[in-house]
């Protein structure tokens, strides 16, 4: 059972608060309590740290993420990774423990495949968002305009892959988006017709960002989410300033069509939102996104479920740049069917229910996203600085936290954060079916060289595995202590080995004693221990359980 621990004194930093770059700046009451995931993109290692910034579990593998990594409900860590000299990204599965126990690389035209993000679905299947070469006389014959043409183009799809045996997969469904075309260019091709009429397929000579000689990444998509509810898959497109909604429950054949699945429209566009521009259903003053990132849905469980969040970074807002978050809610009902459109009508709602932006003050030029945590507070990835924060609905930081990992290594406290840019990052909470049965006992924090000072977990009492060693009636007393503490358990529950350990909250092992039958509490002198929390535990041969407690002087 989980309740709020007392409050605590807060302690005095001992290093001069002008001195910090890196690690935790805030931590209250307020904000979520739970585990944030994070895969720095000069990082070979994904890591997962507690709401102190102190580190609960690593892994450590051999390339650098491309870039979105999950933690399964098994708890191991599914992540994608860059290949060795430009070769395919290659998506990896590792145990708790850091072992490998999948890995694949996924290869389409063109000697490409996955790229920014995969999503892992509730079958166990992934789901891979991929790019595919699409030749120049396969583009023409599309109806591409040749002015708007490189030697090659190319273009989104969507794998849906089932894991087999340790490096190797099938492929169940699929998705392209060269199968969803409309274009006024060429009369002579089959897709042509009005674009304006046809808001469920894409203009192919549309263009976002006109960089004339660079026209190959036209789409250029950057996140994928699934609705397990709606069966739905969304995909964000950072090029053309819009996501799309599209329908999953279709077969593969049904997807390369405009019938068939639960929408009875293929693998046509259900919905899109952003810039109705693409289907000439709008202008540049109706545009909403700038180069965004991250769009999702708020999954069940959270304030906002089925709204759909996004982050805008806001590169060439009109008035200058800055970047902000918005919830939208999208016009569905609870079938999975969008409104209706009348004759050049944009899709709704005409603006978002709820925005976060401070400004000029606040400004991310690619990469990054957000979270909405069940506590109802947002927690944003700036991911170009490696800054996390956590804000309430009126703005207030409840949490907020710098990347410490530079270019594979840790950077010392004081130095200047550069090269720690993450793509963005996820929170777990701690009752997560991943993290049950973990140890998540805390280690140190990752910066070197860290400030001295308090930082508290806002819950008295953090189990951590599932174990009979409720029995043991583990408590200490008093809290906070002075002079001594007294730390109970049961003599009878405990085995030959049986050791307390007690760990500071930089993770060092303070106590390891080993624990007798014949007495059932030991005593232990802290005068001359330093103020603050410190975590302790009963190590046997079965599972434990860690409580903490406070020195106050």
């Amino acid at each position: 059972m989980k309740y709020l621990a007392i409050l605590l004194v807060c302690f005095t930093f001992q290093t001069a608060i002008a001195q910090q770059t890196v690690g935790l700046f805030e931590n209250d009451s307020l904000a979520y309590n739970g585990y944030t995931l994070m895969s720095p993109m000069s990082s070979t290692s994904t890591y997962l740290l507690d709401n102190c910034g102190r580190l609960v579990n690593s892994w450590q593998g051999s390339n650098f993420p491309t870039f979105s990594a999950y933690l399964l409900e098994d708890g191991s860590l599914l992540r994608p990774c860059r290949g060795m000299m430009g070769s395919p990204s290659i998506i990896e599965r590792y145990s708790w423990a850091g072992d490998l126990l999948w890995s694949y690389t996924y290869i389409a035209a063109g000697n490409l495949g996955q790229h920014h993000d995969i999503k892992p679905m509730p079958n166990g299947n992934i789901l891979v968002l991929s790019i595919e070469e699409v030749t120049y006389t396969e583009a023409i014959n599309k109806g591409r305009n040749p002015d708007l043409m490189d030697d090659v183009l190319w273009a989104e799809h969507i794998v849906e892959l089932q894991p087999l045996g340790n490096n190797s997969a099938i492929i169940v469904w699929e998705w392209h988006v060269m199968d969803h075309l409309v274009q006024e260019y060429d009369s002579t091709k089959t897709n042509y017709d009005n674009v304006i009429d046809h808001p469920e397929l894409m203009n192919i000579n549309y263009v976002g960002i006109d960089q004339p000689g660079s026209y190959t990444d036209w789409l250029h998509a950057n996140y994928i989410d699934y609705n397990p509810q709606l069966d739905q898959v969304m995909i964000n497109f950072r090029n053309t300033n819009e996501f799309w909604v599209i329908d999953h429950s279709t077969t593969t054949t049904e997807a390369a069509s405009s019938i068939g699945g639960n929408s009875g429209k293929g693998g046509d566009i259900l919905y899109r939102w952003g810039n109705p521009q693409t289907y000439k259903r709008g202008t540049e003053a109706d545009r909403k996104f700038y180069l965004q990132h991250n769009s999702h849905w708020i999954p069940e469980g959270k304030p906002g479920t089925g709204n759909i969040l996004v982050f805008n970074n806001g590169n060439g807002r009109p008035g200058g740049d800055y970047s902000s978050i918005e919830e939208l809610i999208p016009p569905v009902d609870a079938l999975g069917n969008y409104d209706a459109l009348a004759s050049g009508q944009a899709y709704g709602p005409l603006a978002p229910s709820w925005i976060y932006e401070d400004g000029f003050a606040f400004y991310a030029l690619r990469i990054s996203g957000a979270e909405r945590q069940p506590n109802g507070n947002t927690l944003i990835c700036n991911g170009l600085y490696g800054n996390f924060f956590e804000v309430d609905n009126d703005f207030n930081i409840h949490w907020d936290y710098v990347n410490p990992i530079a270019n594979n290594f840790p950077l010392s406290q004081g130095d200047a954060p550069f090269g720690n840019s993450i793509f963005t990052v996820k929170r777990y909470s701690v009752d997560y079916p991943g993290l049950v049965n973990q140890d998540l006992m805390p280690g140190a924090v990752l910066e070197l060289n860290p400030l001295i000072g308090g930082c508290q977990i806002y819950e008295e009492e953090i189990t951590v595995l599932d174990t009979p060693f409720g029995e043991y009636s583990l408590t200490a007393y008093p809290i906070p202590a002075d002079q001594t503490v007294k730390i109970e358990y049961a003599a009878h529950s405990l085995s030959t080995d049986s050791q307390l350990e007690i760990i500071s909250q930089l993770g060092e092992v303070i106590l390891n004693k080993k624990l007798s039958y014949q007495n059932d509490f030991i005593e232990i002198n802290v005068k001359n221990w330093s103020a603050g929390i410190y975590f302790y535990r009963i190590q046997a041969d079965r599972p434990s359980i860690i409580r903490k407690f406070v020195v106050l002087h």
